[in-house]
């Protein structure tokens, strides 16, 4: 049998082959092998392959669609979701009401009854939809600097995610931000953010530097600014937070101080989202360093605190199940911290009746766009390069231009972004014959020795004759750190300095620093007051 008479005969046999039982088909197999000479599951697979063809079902079409959301009301959803800086349909929907009529009663939106009617009933889902296309997925992380203190961990009580239950105002989370860039290398300017956790009103502070008594400052000056009494507050385990002198302000003013556990950033949920949304947001991912990128930042912040205190919404958690592998989470109703103070029995009328009348002075596009400016000025101190890249280019007979340094060391040598950019210790065996030189392995030190100021001299300074020398050096740049500058000192006194010297430089460094701090806070603290706005 030739070929095509094969294939005709598969064709012919297919049909029947389909359409008949089990047993009639075993039939039609024999029958076909002894005609073809195929093997049967050959046969089987030919047989199958070749099936009837159906006709296919008509769909009837559906009638189109009224379109509810048109152009009209996507585009006005889009300046709305502009004037609130692109927050999250969760949490823009609740506040649409209100925010609508703020925008409207300062002439920025004007929607017809049909408009009004439409957003003020869209749901957050349809929202997602119709901004899928503005939004930009694209993120950038920062670097962690936080350096873990030990030895007054013991002394802190440490408090966890569940054991925020305070409904009442005053009981704080304090963080530091790092505005480093992409190296933690010298000194840069941090953001001491402190968000309540009641109400989630979040104050930023701009700091130049990281040290204890400059946190410590910093938050002497920004608790003034909460329109509630400080009554706990709580970090995490950075050398600039736990220390002998926040643990005794805290015990002097009444304060409960408490810690986060390590690497459990759960534990400071509430201000870690502020650090987010509020600092990396408004000011990106940048180095800056000096003190007018630090006054550059108190200018900006005092325009941020108003408009995320008054026109950003939250949500809160109010409950949270699992069942199994699922967890189902609960929130309230988005409000703004404004608002929440505003319900809160906590709060004296006194000062609702205060920051309503602020409320109703304040035009958040206004803000937005002031905002805009502050940040464009803001970002032409951004840094590229650290204060030890500019020393190893003096060492090395570079002079740097003036094109890419200002005074206080600040760099500007790249363009202002888009605004919608978004050696070795040696310790010695202590004999075991004499137990009496052993007490600090024993025991813990007695008595109240480690809170005396240590300010006498057991040695000789080794920089007694270059003192000069290093005020002039710290002068010129105050963000050069005192491991760049001992390497330079030794590359210039060769042999006269040894590595086990740098802690004291170090000392000298931050006693020249400690007579800025003063300074420093009270001047950001005037331009951040609230009655200067």
């Amino acid at each position: 049998m030739t070929y095509n008479a094969r294939k005709e005969l598969v064709l012919s046999v297919a049909l029947r082959y389909y359409k008949v039982n089990r047993t009639a088909k075993m039939k039609i197999l024999d029958e076909f092998t002894a005609a073809t000479g195929y093997h049967r599951k050959y046969a089987i697979l030919l047989l199958r392959k070749f099936k009837p063809l159906q006709k296919a079902k008509v769909i009837p079409k559906r009638p189109a669609k009224s379109i509810k959301y048109d152009d009209e009301v996507q585009k006005a959803l889009i300046q709305i979701w502009e004037a609130s800086n692109r927050i999250c349909s969760k949490r823009l929907v609740p506040y649409l009401p209100e925010l609508i009529e703020v925008l409207t009663r300062y002439n920025h939106l004007k929607l017809s009854p049909h408009v009004r009617s439409r957003l003020l009933s869209i749901s957050p889902a349809t929202v997602d939809r119709i901004l899928a296309k503005s939004r930009n997925s694209k993120r950038i992380r920062g670097l962690s600097t936080t350096r873990s203190g030990f030895l007054l961990k013991r002394n802190i009580p440490v408090r966890t995610f569940f054991d925020w239950k305070e409904t009442e105002p005053g009981f704080i989370e304090a963080d530091l931000v790092a505005h480093c860039g992409t190296s933690v290398q010298g000194s840069y300017v941090h953001t001491l953010v402190m968000t309540d956790i009641a109400t989630g009103w979040t104050e930023p502070t701009p700091i130049p530097y990281r040290d204890q008594q400059m946190a410590l400052s910093a938050i002497k000056t920004t608790r003034k600014r909460f329109p509630f009494a400080l009554k706990g507050l709580d970090t995490d385990n950075g050398t600039e937070f736990l220390n002998r002198s926040l643990i005794n302000y805290c015990r002097d003013e009444q304060v409960t101080f408490t810690r986060s556990r390590a690497y459990k950033k759960n534990d400071q949920c509430h201000v870690e989202q502020k650090n987010c949304q509020v600092v990396r947001r408004f000011v990106g991912y940048d180095r800056f360093e000096g003190m007018e990128s630090c006054r550059r930042f108190a200018d900006l912040y005092k325009l941020i605190r108003l408009y995320v205190n008054f026109f950003q919404p939250s949500m809160k958690l109010i409950a949270k199940e699992r069942d199994g592998s699922k967890v189902s989470k609960t929130y309230d109703k988005a409000k703004t911290p404004y608002q929440r103070i505003q319900v809160s029995p906590e709060i004296s009328d006194k000062v609702k009746k205060e920051l309503k009348q602020q409320y109703h002075s304040l035009d958040p596009v206004k803000l937005l766009m002031q905002i805009a400016e502050k940040q464009d000025l803001l970002w032409q101190r951004a840094w590229i390069s650290s204060a030890s890249d500019a020393l190893h280019k003096q060492l090395n007979g570079k002079q740097t231009t003036s094109q890419n340094v200002v005074p206080n060391g600040d760099s500007i040598n790249h363009a202002v972004p888009k605004r919608r950019r978004n050696g070795n210790n040696t310790h010695k065996e202590i004999s075991t014959l004499d137990n009496t030189n052993r007490i600090f392995r024993k025991t813990k030190r007695s008595g109240k020795y480690h809170l005396v100021n240590h300010n006498w001299l057991t040695r000789p300074d080794p920089f007694k004759d270059i003192k000069h020398e290093i005020i002039i050096a710290f002068q010129q740049n105050p963000n050069l750190d005192a491991k760049s500058l001992f390497r330079s000192i030794q590359i210039k006194y060769p042999g006269k300095f040894k590595n086990g010297q740098l802690r004291t430089l170090q000392r000298r460094i931050k006693e020249l620093r400690m007579e800025q701090i003063k300074k420093i806070t009270e001047e950001i603290g005037i331009i951040l007051e609230p009655d200067s706005v």
